[in-house]
């Protein structure tokens, strides 16, 4: 695991083999222990920005180099 350090100063946990693809690079998962059992959030592989949201269809997009992924789930109905 590779550490970064989070918003408060806290050291944070990236995991570089676990994430999703995005459009311009992957997102990586952030924990809050090296032990991987406290997820945190995501880390941005375009820009290194842990500064990310998540909405409720499991899209992520970075707030900064709105790096994004594709919906987890697609129902036709959201056309």
């Amino acid at each position: 695991m590779e550490t970064v350090s989070g918003p408060d100063g806290e050291t944070l946990y990236v995991d570089p083999t676990a994430g999703k693809r995005g459009q311009k690079g992957p997102f990586f998962v952030v924990y809050t222990d090296d032990g991987a059992t406290n997820r945190w959030g995501f880390l941005c592989g375009n820009c290194d920005t842990l500064d990310n949201a998540v909405d409720s269809m499991g899209r992520i997009q970075c707030n900064h180099c709105s790096n994004r992924t594709k919906a987890e789930e697609w129902d036709a109905a959201h056309e």
